[in-house]
């Protein structure tokens, strides 16, 4: 499991660039719900001590268990310099599709910060419709630790907001699943067809409410 580091802020900040902002989405892949993006914007860190030493605990999101990316979510709304999700609904997916929602996610969470970020950190792409200085690493969600934090915020607001669905949605499971496709869920949907939650511009679920001609 890679640690992310604080290299490519450090280079940056040494170059006089103080607020600099890293951004990653969740819930490209689910069957169901919203994507979800964070952003991030660490202080200045000449090392990683004190009171914020739990940044040494910091992974991708996807490598965390969730009561630990609970935990870290916590410590980063306290003690990040500004930091922000934003969510693109469902029915936004189906009209322009998951990659431009999920820019729209981007745009979103870098609007909602209290502070105007002077430079991007984004994983794997860049985001064209913003003017701010920008750049995009692959796996930045594993590398950088200003992504990994907006990787984890992202991701318990999003289990969050799933759960909470669970009770308006019962039957299928969001509260384990979170909207993934699961053996769980694909029963769910055989028993109990698609819900307002779902994509409808995702397989299998499109299949499923598209009409059937006849023979």
């Amino acid at each position: 499991m890679r640690a992310p580091d604080l290299a490519a802020e450090r280079a940056l900040w040494r170059a006089g660039i103080e607020l600099i902002a890293g951004i990653d989405e969740v819930g490209r892949g689910p069957l169901a719900g919203p994507v979800a993006a964070g952003a991030v914007v660490l202080p200045q860190l000449p090392r990683i001590t004190g009171r914020f030493r739990w940044l040494s605990r910091v992974r991708d999101s996807k490598q965390l268990p969730p009561a630990a990316r609970e935990e870290l979510s916590e410590y980063i709304w306290q003690h990040a310099f500004a930091a922000a999700v934003a969510f693109v609904s469902v029915s936004a997916i189906d009209r322009i599709g998951i990659a431009e929602a999920s820019r729209q996610a981007w745009l979103g969470a870098i609007s909602e910060l209290v502070v105007r970020p002077a430079h991007l950190l984004l994983d794997a792409f860049r985001l064209p419709a913003c003017g701010l200085p920008q750049t995009a690493v692959i796996d930045g969600d594993e590398k950088i630790m200003s992504i990994a934090c907006a990787s984890i915020i992202a991701k318990v607001a999003r289990d969050r907001l799933m759960a909470e669905e669970h009770a308006s949605h019962p039957g299928y499971g969001f509260m384990t699943n979170k909207g993934y496709a699961t053996p769980e869920h694909f029963a769910a949907l055989d028993r109990l067809g698609p819900c307002q939650l779902h994509r409808r511009s995702f397989s299998p679920v499109r299949e499923m409410i598209m009409p059937r001609l006849p023979l």
